[in-house]
């Protein structure tokens, strides 16, 4: 599961803020910052992505999907993002309908890991697993159009590649995003589950898929044109 689409907006401000403080550990050009690939502006996740269209990529084992769907869900940037969904769900006193006060502060926050947890358990670990589909996100490269590349991305939500190296439907993806949000049935207050909240739920967790495979597709081409990189990919 991708990161609440607000907190993951209110974060890259923070970091474009911070990262206005802070030196890199590599050596850049005196032009400008270098960020790597696994992390877009170093602090929002993108080690679920392969950036290089070229590069030759073994399909992962099932050891290495379980590591990723692992890493993702106890990744410091979602565990973050979602103590600012917490607490804007707070503010809203909107789903899930804990109530007021500390406790129910801390319900939302468990309830806000447990959704991506749940998510990345079933996407990246068991369905990726059982049905020998990539959990990653493949980037199309500069080398096509930009409308074309942004369809692609959107479109990745629905596809995705087999081990074998060929595309399918992302039986695992949604698979999993349909038993993560069901999963929280058993967590979540008894006013906030019916069909409208899990509907909405359900397009939240699609449209923010859609937003990190947008990140993943063009942050290579963000960073070499405002941070100077002199490697780009595709």
């Amino acid at each position: 599961m991708r990161v609440p689409i607000a907190a993951m907006l209110c974060l890259l401000v923070a970091s474009c803020q911070a990262r206005a403080q802070t030196r890199p550990a590599s050596n850049p050009p005196p032009s400008g910052f270098v960020f790597n690939d696994q992390r877009i502006l170093g602090l929002i996740p993108n080690y679920q992505a392969v950036s290089d269209p070229n590069a030759k990529v073994a399909p992962l084992t099932v050891k290495q999907k379980w590591a990723l769907a692992a890493r993702e869900t106890f990744d410091p940037f979602n565990i973050a993002s979602a103590g600012f969904g917490a607490a804007f769900s707070q503010s809203a006193d909107d789903v899930p309908n804990y109530g007021r006060g500390p406790a129910a502060f801390a319900k939302r926050f468990g309830a806000a890991v447990g959704d991506f947890g749940s998510q990345n358990f079933f996407s990246a670990g068991l369905f990726a697993s059982l049905l020998h589909q990539d959990p990653r996100y493949f980037r199309r490269g500069p080398r096509a159009g930009i409308l074309s590349r942004v369809g692609y991305a959107v479109s990745r939500v629905v596809i995705a590649r087999q081990d074998s190296g060929r595309t399918a439907f992302n039986y695992s993806g949604i698979f999993g995003m349909s038993l993560g949000i069901a999963a929280s049935n058993l967590y979540y207050p008894a006013n906030s589950i019916n069909g409208s909240v899990v509907a909405s739920r359900f397009g939240t967790s699609m449209m923010g898929g859609a937003i990190g495979n947008l990140l993943s597709e063009f942050w290579p081409d963000l960073r070499q044109r405002f941070f100077h990189h002199k490697h780009p990919l595709g």
